[in-house]
C-alpha cells in the first residue's frame, strides 16, 4: 500500500471524525435513556457552599440535601482557592455522615461516626458517652484548675500573669473576627503559647 503523508493526516481526520460521530450519537442516545427511565442523581436536593473540614486549605465545597440527607458533595467552581477541585480527603467528606453499604450498594449512615463526645477516664480502657454539658464542663473545669494551680503573676517584680502549661491551636476555618476573639480569650486566660492551623 502506497500511503503518502497527506493520505496518512486525511486518513487520520477521517477516522477521528467517524469516532467523534459515533460517540456523540451514543452519548445522546445515553442522556435520552437517562431523561426517560431515571432521575438525575441531584433532582430535587438543595445546594449549600461549604468549607473542607480537614487541613487549613478552606477549600470550597457544594453539598447538596435532600430531604436532610446528604447526597453530594463536590468542589466549588467559584471559590477561589480551589476552583472546584478537591484532594483525596476532601472528596472523602461524604463519608464522614454517609457511606456506600458494600453488600446492598445502598446509601447508609456511617456506623462509624460519633455524634455525641466521648471519654476514657484515668484508669479505664474502654471509651465511654458522655452528654455535651458534661464535656463542657469538664474541659472548662480541667483549664480553670491548670490554670489556677500553675498561673504565674509576677517575675523579677513585675506583673506577667501567664501559665506556660496551655497552649491554644487555633482552627484554620475561622475568620479574621472569630480569631480575633479567640487570641482574646487566650491572652485573658494568661497563654502565651497560641498558634493557629492556618499558618501551619
Amino acid at each position: 500500500m502506497n500511503l503518502t503523508r497527506r493520505g496518512f493526516f486525511k486518513a487520520t481526520a477521517l477516522a477521528f471524525a467517524g469516532s467523534m460521530a459515533y460517540e456523540l450519537s451514543a452519548q445522546s442516545q445515553a442522556f435520552a435513556v437517562d431523561l426517560h427511565n431515571g432521575e438525575w442523581k441531584l433532582v430535587n436536593t438543595e445546594e449549600y457552599t461549604n468549607i473542607c473540614c480537614y487541613c487549613s486549605g478552606g477549600c470550597g465545597s457544594i453539598v447538596s440535601v435532600r430531604d436532610g440527607e446528604v447526597i453530594n458533595v463536590e468542589g466549588d467552581p467559584d471559590h477561589p482557592i480551589n476552583e472546584g477541585c478537591l484532594c483525596p480527603k476532601g472528596a472523602a467528606m461524604f463519608q464522614l455522615r454517609n457511606i456506600v453499604d458494600p453488600a446492598t450498594n445502598e446509601v447508609v449512615h456511617n456506623p462509624e461516626r460519633r455524634t455525641t463526645p466521648m471519654v476514657r477516664r484515668p484508669g479505664a480502657t474502654e471509651w465511654e458517652e458522655i452528654s455535651w454539658e458534661e464535656a463542657i464542663e469538664g474541659v472548662a473545669r480541667r483549664v480553670k484548675d491548670t490554670r489556677d494551680a500553675t498561673l504565674i503573676e509576677k517575675e523579677n517584680g513585675i506583673t506577667v500573669n501567664y501559665t506556660p502549661a496551655i497552649g491554644s491551636l487555633g482552627g484554620s476555618q475561622q475568620n479574621s473576627e472569630e480569631e480575633y476573639l479567640i487570641l482574646k480569650m487566650m491572652r485573658s486566660l494568661g497563654l502565651v503559647a497560641i498558634d493557629n492551623q492556618a499558618r501551619v
